[in-house]
């Protein structure tokens, strides 16, 4: 598979799958905080399947320029869990597994329809496959404000952990500038998971 933003129809077929991911991993995160006895995020309107609710303006820009973005974090009150650590944790990972999930459904989309109508089908479904792949593992990288830095809270003191998560957008920026520039192989990392399961739930190649 070859994309290139450079092409309208490759646009159309990253953004709209990019949209529906961030909304499903999103409200996941706030399904599962509410079912566990916190409804901040219920109450801040994010249990909601409408990506204008959860969409950053930085990350769906990031996500554009080099293909690794994220969405608004939700809100979460650990006070109101029973098990504040453990939960928070569950929380957490309910985003990458919702994507996960979301890539075998655009994974059996294309091996039953998109594989046989070509085309924009085609390209729309695998799209889905590789986009929601490429969010649920860049999610779980240990850095604030993604999923991944909410592993880190059973070993950071709370002063320091949510001291971190409140600068995770300038963080994780500062992040992908250096590593872009110093270490772009870093991303070739990211990928190997994501060629992995994509040539796995699809049986093609992943060229971008």
């Amino acid at each position: 598979m070859a994309i290139s933003l450079a092409d309208p129809g490759d646009l159309i077929a990253f953004v709209v799958p990019f949209l529906l991911a961030i909304a499903f991993h999103e409200a996941a995160h706030a399904y599962v905080a509410d079912r566990l006895g916190d409804p901040t995020a219920r109450l801040a309107g994010r249990l909601t399947l409408n990506p204008l609710a959860h969409i950053d303006p930085l990350g769906a820009l990031v996500f554009l320029l080099i293909r690794i973005g994220w969405a608004k974090p939700v809100p979460v009150n650990p006070m109101n869990f029973k098990n504040p650590v453990a939960d928070e944790v569950k929380v957490a990972l309910a985003g990458p597994a919702s994507n996960i999930l979301f890539a075998i459904l655009a994974a059996f989309l294309f091996n039953t329809a998109g594989r046989a109508l070509g085309g924009f089908a085609a390209q729309l479904t695998l799209a889905g496959v590789y986009v929601n792949l490429l969010l649920a593992f860049f999610n779980l990288l240990p850095l604030p404000p993604l999923d991944g830095s909410k592993l880190l809270r059973p070993f950071l003191g709370a002063e320091l952990y949510y001291r971190l998560q409140t600068m995770g957008s300038f963080i994780l920026v500062f992040f992908l500038l250096i590593v872009s520039t110093v270490f772009p192989q870093f991303f070739n990392i990211v990928f190997v998971p994501v060629r992995m399961l994509f040539t796995l739930f699809t049986g093609q190649g992943l060229t971008l």
